[in-house]
């Protein structure tokens, strides 16, 4: 028998996000809600695969989440109680089931492990995580008799002018013993809506005194969840601060830590200067010494030590040491920009590959090229990569020199220290040592 099975809720329909997307796919600092959770499981003792419950439509969820959960489809949305219930058959027989809601995404693996470690020690029934770091409003009461053992949980519109004094809630993570569970999910008397909750399971073992214990919180985000545009908003701006914070204390320097953007994968690291208005997406990292910002977006890249980045964009690309981009640049997905190039204002580099040492000041468009060594782009230069029907490449060897407002018609190849005069069309390959010049472009033989 396997210890324990983690069952994350996710079959609501969020209705209050007004929102087509499923509420557990609104995303936290890049991350959506429901893969939040499952990290936290995934980091946690718990080795069994985990099963989500979903409404009847959940394709969006499966193409997000499929190779991490199995799946248990709640067809109608009869409250927490029968989502549970959902699950019975695909559990198998772990011994204890770990309960975790994918609206509620900042639980910690260590808080699963201790949940779990506090339910064996006691031999409890149920075993929940309650806080009194958060505002009650609108949560469930944790409601204790005389000598503090829990009694039941009041929802907030049952709450009465005694118990709305109660700052304890529930934080909507439990460990059932699963021998128990299930007999006691199907005899919950449905409320008059029709619906069954998972938070009676406490007053009917309390009635069959059977033993409901609890661990708190010591975190404050750990019992927020997600209901409405504006509480996914405040909680994002309370966890990008951690994040922020986070990163200052490991030696990041940020000139006006409200207005930086991080998303929780980005790694950056220490003497890296963030000013204002600079966006850290996805899978970013971000080497040592490096000044980014400011009014800069920076998505899915690697860059290393030592680089510049101001007021531009960034997707999908990588930068060696000591590169500078900007002001007002674009360099997209599958570029590759090695040590010491410079590319300036108004450039735009896309799936190319470019040499250390090179740069292109501005105004330049390059686009599926491979650009060697200590070349020098000059100002208006575009690869005209596009023939209409498919994308070419254009190759410029080492210490070439092209001419301001040069047209690379590809596929062509500019060969080694060759040249390019200015308003040259270039439209067939040029030999290395020479220079190429006019509309259509001669090409002259170096003599030298």
């Amino acid at each position: 028998m396997s210890t324990s099975r983690a069952i994350i809720l996710a079959g609501g329909k969020g209705l209050r996000m007004r929102s087509a997307r499923p509420k557990v796919l609104h995303k936290i600092c890049g991350e959506a809600l429901i893969s939040m959770v499952l990290s936290a499981i995934e980091s946690s003792s718990i080795t069994d695969p985990t099963i989500t419950v979903v409404p009847d439509d959940y394709s969006t969820i499966y193409d997000t989440v499929h190779h991490r959960t199995k799946f248990a489809v709640q067809r109608e949305a009869k409250g927490s109680g029968h989502a549970l219930l959902q699950a019975k058959n695909k559990v198998g027989n772990s011994e204890n089931i770990v309960v975790l809601n994918g609206d509620v995404p900042f639980v910690s693996h260590k808080t699963i492990n201790r949940l779990i470690s506090a339910h064996q020690q006691n031999d409890s029934h149920i075993t929940l995580l309650t806080s009194t770091l958060v505002s009650p409003n609108d949560m469930g009461r944790i409601f204790r008799t005389s000598d503090g053992k829990i009694q039941s949980i009041i929802e907030s519109g049952e709450s009465n002018s005694k118990t709305s004094l109660i700052d304890e809630v529930n934080a909507g993570l439990y460990c059932f013993k699963s021998s128990w569970l299930w007999k006691a999910l199907e005899a919950i008397n449905p409320s008059r809506t029709s619906e069954i909750y998972i938070t009676d399971l406490v007053k009917i073992a309390t009635t069959q005194k059977l033993s409901v214990q609890s661990i708190s919180s010591s975190d404050e985000l750990e019992a927020i969840g997600i209901n409405t545009r504006l509480e996914l908003s405040l909680a994002e701006n309370l966890y990008r601060k951690r994040l922020i914070e986070n990163l200052m204390i490991s030696g990041v320097t940020l000139t006006d830590p409200a207005t930086v953007y991080i998303d929780q994968e980005v790694v950056v690291e220490p003497d890296t200067v963030l000013l204002p208005n600079t966006h850290l997406r996805g899978t970013t990292k971000v080497g040592k010494g490096c000044t980014l910002g400011p009014n800069t977006i920076i998505e899915d890249t690697n860059i290393g030590p030592n680089c510049m980045v101001r007021s531009s964009v960034i997707e999908g690309a990588v930068l060696e040491d000591n590169v500078t981009i900007g002001p007002f640049s674009h360099i997209r997905k599958g570029s590759f920009l090695e040590q010491n190039v410079r590319v300036g204002n108004y450039a735009e580099i896309k799936n190319s590959h470019i040499g250390e040492n090179s740069r292109s000041g501005h105004y330049s468009y390059i686009g599926d090229a491979k650009v060697g060594r200590e070349v020098n782009i000059g100002a208006g230069t575009i690869t005209c990569n596009y023939d209409g029907n498919k994308k070419h490449m254009t190759i410029i060897g080492d210490h070439a020199f092209i001419g301001c407002n040069t047209m690379l018609v590809a596929p062509v190849n500019i060969g080694r220290n060759s040249i390019t005069g200015t308003g040259s069309v270039i439209n067939k390959d040029v030999p290395p040592n020479s220079k190429a010049i006019g509309n259509p472009a001669r090409i002259f033989k170096n003599e030298n």
